[in-house]
């Protein structure tokens, strides 16, 4: 791991810094109540993980879908506007306003997580970044990993999602792809973006693996989540919990004023 990281996120606390995550997934858009992630905190490592009666997240205005994730930060608009960073759909409206929290949130530098993943072919881990949405253009997407269980091939390989989502900010592009890597994810990997202005490298273990040449240029906060998708349930297949476990996320020091 690179040395000398300013922000250097242990899990050696029993609870969450609320000054840096919130333990909700996108909760303007149902609830703090309704958007609850389920995970403990234990041998320094953070496991978020989706039990069998997860409720689902947001039923009314997605397809099945139940989440356990957390962010360190979270912007919205009042109550019934259409202001919030990733929008559940087109014209999706606030439910729940949220106070900023603007937790970890850098602009440029190395960021590396250590994690290990337990998935099933319904399931996803991911660890992306996005903008505040505090102006509407600075909502872009820097995905660090991205893995779905039905792309893992066991104790052998899996496909990786990496790189760019533009959504609404004018001047980034669509440069995402999800090269198969000989890795366990079950075990312990280091995953990792050197995000400067002019390219961002997206690295495995220390390797490089692909370069984007168009990045977001304002303060981005990170996502971590474990996701299930019940729609890809077999009939009569028992259910395994699929779990995130998180022993350290490092990076540079929240930006200041930008």
């Amino acid at each position: 791991m690179t040395a000398d990281l300013p922000f250097d996120e242990g899990f050696d606390d029993p609870v969450l810094d609320p000054g840096v995550w919130l333990p909700h997934y996108l909760p303007h858009w149902s609830s703090r109540a309704e958007s609850a992630a389920a995970y403990d905190i234990a041998g320094s490592c953070l496991r978020l993980h989706l039990p069998e009666h997860h409720p689902l997240w947001c039923p009314d205005d997605h397809p099945p879908l139940r989440v356990s994730g957390i962010q360190s930060g979270v912007f919205s608009g009042p109550v019934g506007s259409t202001i919030g960073q990733q929008p559940v759909r087109p014209g999706a409206v606030v439910k729940e306003e949220q106070a900023p929290l603007r937790g970890w949130m850098p602009r440029y530098g190395h960021l590396e997580m250590r994690a290990r993943a337990r998935l099933t072919p319904r399931s996803m881990v991911a660890w992306w970044l996005v903008g505040l949405e505090d102006r509407p253009e600075r909502c872009a997407e820097l995905c660090v990993m991205e893995v779905f269980g039905d792309a893992v091939e066991p104790g052998v390989s899996a496909a990786v999602g990496m790189g760019t989502h533009p959504f609404r900010d004018p001047r980034m592009v669509e440069d995402f792809a999800a090269p198969r890597l000989a890795l366990d994810v079950t075990k312990f990997h280091t995953y990792a973006v050197d995000w400067r202005a002019e390219q961002a490298v997206f690295l495995v273990d220390g390797e490089p693996v692909r370069t984007v040449g168009v990045t977001p240029d304002y303060p981005m906060q990170s996502m971590l989540a474990v996701f299930d998708f019940p729609g890809k349930a077999v009939p009569g297949e028992p259910y395994t919990e699929p779990e995130l476990v998180v022993d350290r996320i490092r990076g540079p020091a929240s930006a200041s004023g930008v």
